[in-house]
């Protein structure tokens, strides 16, 4: 047990923390100037892109008439997502969404253990080809994700579940950046 731990923590702490900084950056550049932030995953991997979604959502509360994150994560629309698995195929349930919604300016957050998941690589396009930066958290060697992504950073470990737990401390890190941003920015 105590082994697990000490790997986490090691994959953590070998984290380039410059990617990180890149990543609060363009969200907080996406946030300022109004664009809207969107993530996907599979898995373990949409569950963290959707808490991500839940803790800009309301985890940073503004006064009222501040602007708040616009943040959505394509994993959520159950009736959408089993639309689009079933009618053409399961690639497309995060890039046909995605396509309706994106515009220049926002922000693709992609997360995939493997960095080869179809479906986040066909939004990871969609999303470059309408001027939206993509940021992606693989793992391992980040599977095709580095090259279809600005700013890509991967977990430093083969194990599936140190990768998830890597991700979501990231996504957590990111999120109390961009939480004391909106504070400080709340003063100003």
């Amino acid at each position: 047990m105590a082994d697990y731990f000490d790997q986490v923590a090691k994959s953590l702490s070998s984290l380039p923390r410059e990617t990180v900084r890149a990543m609060a950056d363009r969200i907080w550049q996406a946030y300022t100037e109004g664009a809207q932030i969107f993530t996907c995953g599979n898995g373990g991997s949409a569950l963290a892109a959707s808490h991500f979604v839940t803790d800009l959502s309301k985890g940073v509360d503004l006064p009222p008439g501040r602007p708040r994150f616009r943040a959505l994560s394509l994993a959520d629309n159950l009736g959408l997502l089993s639309a689009y698995a079933n009618d053409l195929g399961y690639e497309h349930v995060f890039c046909e969404p995605l396509r309706n919604l994106v515009r220049s300016g926002d922000v693709l957050v992609a997360v995939s253990g493997s960095g080869r998941s179809r479906n986040v690589l066909r939004a990871m396009e969609v999303a470059r080809a309408s001027g939206a930066a993509v940021l992606a958290l693989a793992g391992r060697d980040g599977g095709e994700m580095p090259a279809r992504s600005d700013i890509c950073l991967m977990a430093p470990t083969e194990s599936m579940q140190q990768i998830e737990d890597v991700h979501l401390a990231v996504l957590h890190c990111l999120y109390l950046d961009l939480k004391a941003r909106a504070e400080e920015a709340q003063g100003a």
